[in-house]
């Protein structure tokens, strides 16, 4: 996975590349998909009641991460955790991570498989565009999916000069951007070309038609 998917995508930082051939891909999927877990796809997740789960595509992850630029005191919010493996990944090498999940199922295995695996990762029932007011402001936000909507409520969660990475599906084609806060203002630069499953919670809505 590393050597076919991640490094060819230009992802340099050692840190991610180490911390991916640590974490155990397989232990984050169902016990039926275990054979896919290192292939080159949106890894559905999902315990088949609520929406759609994922674990994002290694490549798309991995350069967001570096894009990033999580330093070693970093306060890590992540977005949409589903099982969890983004937040373990990144608690490899951050110096505090959050997770959360909408769907309590899969918020209850991450913490599961992060506990067994001695991540001291906090997982948190919570609706994607609700981020974790209580506990913000991060240094670093990771959506764990696309969105279709500006998520100005997690903008305001980024500290000073704190950094959102994600795919943002506003426009098309999508595209995986960075977010910056400088005060009260928040700069968008495109990353690349990306496409992910969008989260729950940050769906575009539909529009009236009379």
């Amino acid at each position: 996975m590393v050597d076919c998917q991640v490094r060819p995508s230009d992802v340099t930082d050692i840190r991610i590349i180490d911390a991916m051939l640590e974490v155990p891909r397989e232990a984050f999927v169902p016990q039926n998909q275990r054979a896919l877990a290192y292939m080159d796809l949106d890894l559905d997740v999902s315990g088949g009641e609520q929406a759609k789960r994922f674990l994002l595509k290694t490549a798309v992850t991995a350069r967001m991460l570096q894009a990033a630029d999580i330093k070693g005191a970093d306060k890590v919010l992540v977005v949409g955790c589903a099982t969890g493996y983004v937040a373990a990944v990144v608690a490899k090498f951050a110096g505090q991570v959050t997770a959360t999940e909408s769907d309590p199922a899969l918020a209850s295995k991450a913490k599961a498989v992060l506990a067994e695996l001695g991540l001291g990762v906090t997982v948190q029932v919570a609706a994607a565009a609700a981020g974790d007011m209580a506990n913000a402001p991060y240094d670093v936000i990771v959506l764990n999916g696309a969105t279709e909507i500006i998520p100005d409520g997690l903008f305001r969660q980024l500290k000073e000069g704190g950094r959102l990475v994600g795919v943002f599906a506003i426009t098309q084609p999508p595209r995986a951007a960075i977010v910056t806060r400088s005060h009260d203002d928040f700069g968008h630069r495109p990353l690349f070309d990306a496409s992910a499953p969008i989260l729950p919670g940050l769906e575009r809505l539909p529009a009236f038609v009379f």
